[in-house]
């Protein structure tokens, strides 16, 4: 099978493919540029797809004796991933880069012209996990819980599965990858993870997002719709955000508060004590499905976050969208984040929250 493997520069990208040419595949090196102005080095485990990452790519595939190349996609990154980053945060929402980047990009740009290159898949150093069931292919958590990645893969339809290949899958650990890599000769096999919004590799989000939508002063107020601060732009801040809000007034029992809401309408942020970001309700749009839509309520597990805890809750699909009714409530899901609905270990379907409610 022609394989086209995604090579981040990282070392579990490095090994997916390792894993492909062991297995015989016929594989292909590819590194996405997606960067318009791409730094040369990284910092330390913050951002990727520096010129330092296209270059490490390339010095893997060379070890692995395998042909590599660079695609520039950093215009449609700029249009589908960053454009609808700050279009999101500037509607008082909160987004996931990473979702849309594997939505549009690595399983839908790259997938797109591999096809047409005559290649049969594209393979990436997720972890997580398919199998064949009756025809289809499922999406599964990985069974390295701490490195499981099937949350960012929930937007993946069936299409894109039956040419999707994660060969870091089954039953591997995250320092069995860096202990493979070394086996093997690539020296990156101590390199850091990478972390954070990789078009961000400040961490400063807020400065970024300045940078693009400009500050504009507006209040905070407090739950009871009292001024407690100010600040230089809604879009700043999160549903759930606790650090950075620098209030003028503290409460009067002397407890943390939180941002319970943002409207860039009124350019407002609302604080409050941490119970009143408790929601058993959220309103689901756009949803995917990673197989066929599941008609009518059903019960499964929601997540709203990477790495948060699944939680049980009752899942149903409409023509408007999707109803999720968790059993317990939750703290801190904002507006714009994605909701993965699993059946156990199984990826069902993804949908954009636009609203929580108590």
């Amino acid at each position: 099978m022609r394989v086209l493997a995604a090579m981040s520069g990282g070392v579990d990208s490095a090994v997916a493919a390792a894993r492909l040419v062991d297995a015989g595949h016929d594989v292909t090196g590819v590194h996405l540029a997606l960067s318009k102005n791409p730094l040369t080095y990284r910092s330390g485990a913050r951002g990727c797809c520096s010129l330092e990452d296209s270059h490490d790519a390339r010095r893997a595939a060379d070890v692995l004796g395998i042909p590599f190349y660079v695609w520039d996609l950093s215009d449609r990154f700029d249009a589908d991933v960053v454009t609808d980053f700050v279009d999101e945060y500037a509607a008082g929402r909160t987004p996931n880069p990473c979702l849309r980047c594997n939505e549009k990009i690595k399983f839908a740009a790259v997938l797109e012209r591999g096809t047409a290159l005559g290649f049969d898949a594209v393979a990436t150093g997720h972890y997580a996990r398919t199998r064949q069931v009756d025809g289809r292919v499922q999406l599964l958590r990985s069974r390295e819980e701490r490195k499981d990645q099937s949350y960012v893969l929930g937007v993946l339809n069936q299409a894109q599965l039956r040419r999707s290949i994660f060969p870091l899958g089954p039953d591997t650990s995250k320092a069995e990858v860096r202990e493979e890599a070394a086996a093997r000769g690539l020296y990156l096999a101590r390199k850091p993870d990478s972390h954070d919004i990789c078009f961000i590799p400040s961490g400063d989000t807020a400065g970024f997002l300045a940078g693009r939508l400009g500050e504009q002063a507006g209040a905070i107020v407090d739950d009871r719709g009292e001024l407690v601060g100010t600040h230089a732009g809604a879009h700043r801040f999160t549903v759930g955000q606790r650090h950075g809000l620098h209030l003028s007034v503290p409460a009067a029992d002397g407890r943390p508060r939180y941002v319970l809401e943002v409207s860039t309408v009124t350019n407002t942020v609302t604080v409050g004590p941490k119970e009143l970001l408790a929601v058993s309700s959220l309103s689901g749009i756009r949803p995917t499905w990673t197989e066929v839509p599941v008609d009518g309520p059903w019960r499964g597990l929601a997540q709203w976050r990477a790495h948060s805890e699944p939680m049980p809750a009752t899942i149903a699909a409409s023509a408007d969208g999707v109803q999720v009714d968790l059993d317990q409530p939750a703290h801190g899901i904002a507006p714009g984040q994605a909701v993965v609905y699993y059946d156990g270990d199984r990826v069902v379907g993804s949908a954009t929250i636009a609203r929580a409610a108590a």
